[in-house]
């Protein structure tokens, strides 16, 4: 596949925040979780990560959210049911904005990221150790954007998703090369971005 992603989504419809879910339990522990066999179940957010969501939610400073969609993690979830209760409006789960899958490092020490992301600067297909490709997690993070457009117009849209997804969208969506997503300044746990207009 490219390293570039061709994107249709011109002129869009709606408004978009994303928000990378609270410091969570995995986090805590400095685990890899990215099968949703764990991510649904458990690992949801940790005491800090608790806290997190509720500072950004007191200087909220960004367009008040007006529909939220969010990966079906636990993390992302609890995440997402704040923010709800916060600004009392409803959820919706997408699958779309799930974890990258990290395959055969599911449940080992988070420095192996770094191992992965050395990959992903060479190829944005690579599957390397059994993980999602970069460019194949753009395509789905890509097409729950593209489902949003067709179905609605007019809302502002909180995405509630994980880092590393976010930070392939983000790269994504600027036209930028799909193997340097990791140039980007990480998204950190609960921060909130406003996704540019192209």
């Amino acid at each position: 596949m490219s390293n570039t992603l061709p994107l249709d989504l011109p002129n869009r419809r709606n408004r978009y925040l994303v928000m990378r879910h609270g410091h969570s339990e995995a986090n805590r522990q400095g685990r890899i979780i990215s099968s949703p066999v764990q991510g649904i179940a458990s690992f949801g957010l940790s005491a800090r990560g608790r806290a997190e969501v509720s500072e950004v939610l007191s200087a909220w400073r960004w367009p008040r959210p007006t529909r939220i969609v969010h990966s079906d993690f636990l993390r992302t979830t609890q995440t997402a049911m704040r923010v709800a209760e916060h600004f009392g409006i409803a959820t919706s789960v997408d699958a779309g904005l799930r974890e990258r899958e990290f395959g055969e490092l599911e449940g080992g020490e988070d420095a192996r990221y770094a191992d992965v992301w050395a990959w992903d600067a060479v190829d944005a297909g690579h599957e390397r150790f059994g993980v999602e490709p970069v460019d194949a997690v753009a395509e789905r993070m890509i097409a729950v954007m593209q489902g949003l457009e067709e179905g609605y117009e007019g809302e502002v849209v909180l995405l509630v998703s994980h880092g590393d997804p976010l930070q392939i969208l983000l790269s994504a969506l600027a036209g930028a090369d799909l193997r340097h997503h990791r140039d980007r300044p990480p998204l950190q746990p609960a921060e909130v971005v406003v996704v540019s207009t192209p």
